[in-house]
């Protein structure tokens, strides 16, 4: 039986499979993300490589994550907690080869200021010099990114990146296939950081003065 149906028939038991479809494995993604599309009669799931070798029942938990989101359902399986599971403990066994010295330093800084030196350090990569993407914390690949607009203020830095490290202390919770990021106690959390209102007045002032630029 073809996964995609397979995922489908445990999902909906009562609902029959009136679909073709496909699987397509692709290297343009990057690890362990996934897309799934329906187009009049069939379904297509697109794929990351590092879902090949990956135990069948983790997934069709991602396979049924994705139908839930497809067809606006609420559901949970056991095979979905399993998918969700697998994606959180995925940066115990990432390789951490990735690492930036300025970016470094803030890790140790805030690591040791507000975590008690006790997260794990992960990748660590500069981005581009972008105001719309200040940074970013990627669970399947253990990577901390920060957008290299902030590299002139170092207290940015570190605000941006004890938001990312609070990610990956607090991951995210999963319910109906909808994942939240920013849960109440991570804004509790975030609210945490010195001046933390003083300082989202300065990413945005900073993302304003982009703008400007630009125009």
């Amino acid at each position: 039986m073809d996964l995609i149906q397979e995922s489908f028939e445990r999902l909906y038991p009562n609902k029959a499979f009136d679909y073709a479809a496909e699987i397509v494995y692709t290297g343009r993604f990057k690890p362990f993300n996934a897309n799934i599309r329906k187009t009049h009669d069939k379904i297509t799931l697109n794929l990351s490589k590092s879902w090949k070798n990956v135990d069948k029942e983790i997934v069709i938990g991602l396979i049924q994550e994705l139908l839930v989101k497809l067809f606006k359902s609420k559901k949970n399986t056991s095979n979905m907690e399993m998918y969700n599971s697998y994606i959180k403990n995925l940066h115990k066994y990432t390789p951490k080869t990735r690492s930036d010295p300025i970016l470094e330093s803030s890790f140790h800084r805030v690591n040791l200021s507000y975590f008690d030196g006790m997260i794990d350090i992960p990748n660590l990569k500069l981005g581009q010099k972008s105001v719309s993407s200040l940074g970013s914390y990627s669970y399947a690949t253990d990577t901390i990114t920060i957008s290299s607009a902030l590299l002139h203020d170092l207290e940015l830095v570190d605000y941006v990146m004890y938001h990312e490290l609070l990610h990956k202390k607090h991951q995210f919770k999963s319910k109906n296939g909808r994942s939240r990021h920013h849960t109440t106690q991570f804004r509790k959390d975030e609210k945490a950081f010195p001046n933390s209102e003083l300082m989202e007045k300065r990413l945005s002032r900073l993302r304003v003065k982009k703008f400007l630029r630009l125009i």
